[in-house]
């Protein structure tokens, strides 16, 4: 029991990797069939969205080479994601819903990992908490611009925001009880379940500007 409390950083890292990969990967994906890419089309936006956020962050931190060339289990992730996405996309009766709940997952994990990593640099925590959102956003930009539509980051819906406030309350349990798989879970916990309620309750940023031209992406 001990072990499982005193979780290490490191093998939270690596299985955040593993689980966020895959889910950005499935997201990616599922943009790619929506808008009827072939299977080539569909790897590479898995493998954009799923290695975006990853690759900033690890080049503004200075970590060469970037962590998914150096680990295997990152790249398997990608096609694993390919794999179960095509495999199964049919029986998904909505794929948006489907974009939607990988999407939140990987931005969980992600932020919460990008935190970490600027943790373990010795860097403050505004500028992990920084890192964090662009660990959990980056991919999904990626993605959206790739699938030519508005990057859903600068939409009214709360996404950075979700990503930013998960970051603010891993930041504080840290400081407050030191870090921990608990600690790391309900962070990664508390970011999903903000993207959910807003999205289900329809909290959103305010909008200025004039109404959208004919043509544009939907909100």
């Amino acid at each position: 029991m001990l072990d499982i409390i005193e979780f290490s950083g490191t093998h939270f890292l690596a299985i955040a990797e593993v689980l966020g990969t895959f889910a950005f990967a499935v997201s990616g994906a599922m943009a790619a069939i929506q808008k009827r890419y072939d299977l080539f089309g569909i790897l590479v936006l898995a493998f954009a969205t799923a290695i975006g956020g990853g690759t900033i962050r690890d080049l503004l931190v200075g970590n060469f080479p970037v962590s998914w060339l150096t680990n295997s289990l990152a790249i398997w992730s990608v096609f694993g994601g390919v794999l179960f996405t095509v495999s199964l996309h049919r029986h998904m009766r909505k794929v948006q819903r489907g974009i939607f709940l990988f999407d939140a997952v990987g931005l969980g994990l992600f932020t919460v990992m990008g935190v970490q990593v600027g943790l373990n640099a010795g860097m403050g925590i505004g500028i992990s908490i920084a890192l964090g959102t662009i660990t959990g956003c980056f991919g999904g930009v990626v993605r959206d611009i790739l699938s030519g539509v508005r990057p859903l980051i600068f939409r009214k819906e709360i996404y950075a925001t979700a990503s930013i406030m998960g970051g603010l309350i891993y930041t504080g349990l840290f400081t407050q009880f030191g870090d921990g798989m608990i600690i790391q879970t309900t962070a990664i916990v508390c970011t999903i379940g903000i993207r959910f309620i807003a999205y289900h309750y329809r909290i959103r940023l305010p909008q200025f500007g004039t109404t959208s031209v004919q043509g544009s992406d939907p909100e």
